[in-house]
C-alpha cells in the first residue's frame, strides 16, 4: 500500500459526490487513515464512517484559525502524527468583475485562500517535528487561463493566489523534509456544477478537451494520492494539471 500507517486530513470532504470525499476514499484504499474537516451541516462524523472503522470526522471552519487549531490538535491527540494535508476546501460564483461585492470577494478568498494558510498552519509545526509531509493545495485551472467556466474573476484571484502561496511554503518548508505542492482541476463533474450547466453546454466544453470528457472526482483523487505518497518524494511546489489537456502549455 502506497500510504500505510501514513494519517490524512481533507478539508471540505463531506460531500460524498465531491472531490474531498472521493480522495478520502482512495487514500483509505491506499492505507491511509482519514481524518474528515468540514461544516457542521455538511455531517463530516457521517462522512467518515463511509469509510469504514477507524476514520474520523471532525467539525471545522477552515477561514477560523482557532477550528484549524483545534482540528489538528484533535488529530494529533488521536492518532499522535499528521502526515497528509489535503486543502480542498474552496466556493465558487458566477459572477463579473463589476458584479463582485466585497462580501463575495471575502466568502470565496477566505474559504479558498486563506482557509489554505490557516490549515497549513496548523499542521507545519507536527510535520516541522517529525521532519516528514505532504501538503496538497487545490488551485484550479481558472488560475492559470484567467476565468473559469462557472467561476468569477475572483474565484480566478483566490486560485492564484493558492499557487503562490504553495510555492512559498515549497521553498521555505523543504528542508524540513515538507513537500508542498498544487493540483488544478479543470471541470470536474461533481455536484458543484449540478443544474448550472446544459448536457448540450457539457457536451460543447467537452468537444474542446483532448481527452474528450470532463473530469471524474477519481481523476482528482489519483492525483492527490501521487504528490501525498513517496511515488513524487523528489517533486515540490509543483502544479500537476488535472485537466484532460483542457490547458496545455
Amino acid at each position: 500500500m502506497l500510504l500505510k500507517d501514513r494519517i490524512a486530513i481533507i478539508t471540505g470532504g463531506a460531500g460524498l459526490n465531491g472531490l474531498g470525499f472521493a480522495t478520502a476514499r482512495m487514500l483509505a484504499a491506499h492505507g491511509a487513515t482519514v481524518a474528515i474537516l468540514d461544516l457542521e451541516s455538511a455531517n463530516p462524523a457521517g462522512a467518515a464512517a463511509e469509510l469504514g472503522p477507524g476514520h474520523i470526522g471532525l467539525v471545522a471552519n477552515v477561514t477560523s484559525k482557532a477550528q484549524c487549531d483545534a482540528a489538528a490538535e484533535a488529530v494529533l491527540k488521536r492518532y499522535g502524527r499528521i502526515d497528509i494535508l489535503f486543502n480542498n476546501a474552496g466556493i465558487t460564483q458566477p459572477r463579473k468583475t463589476l458584479d463582485i461585492s466585497a462580501a463575495d470577494y471575502d466568502m470565496v478568498l477566505d474559504v479558498s485562500l486563506r482557509g489554505t494558510l490557516l490549515m497549513s498552519q496548523a499542521v507545519l509545526p507536527s510535520m516541522q517535528r517529525q521532519q516528514s509531509g505532504s501538503i496538497v493545495c487545490t488551485s484550479s485551472v481558472s488560475a492559470q487561463r484567467g476565468g473559469g467556466i462557472l467561476g468569477g474573476p475572483h474565484y480566478s484571484a483566490a486560485k492564484a493566489g493558492v499557487l503562490g502561496l504553495a510555492r512559498a511554503m515549497a521553498r521555505e518548508f523543504g528542508s524540513d523534509g515538507i513537500r508542498v505542492n498544487c493540483i488544478t482541476p479543470g471541470l470536474i463533474a461533481t455536484d458543484i456544477i449540478r443544474g448550472k450547466l446544459t448536457e448540450e453546454r457539457k457536451g460543447e466544453i467537452a468537444e474542446q478537451i483532448p481527452l474528450a470528457r470532463l473530469g471524474r472526482a477519481d481523476d482528482i483523487a489519483g492525483a492527490v494520492v501521487f504528490l501525498a505518497s513517496d511515488l513524487s518524494s523528489y517533486c515540490t511546489g509543483v502544479t500537476l494539471d488535472v485537466n484532460g489537456g483542457m490547458l496545455i502549455h
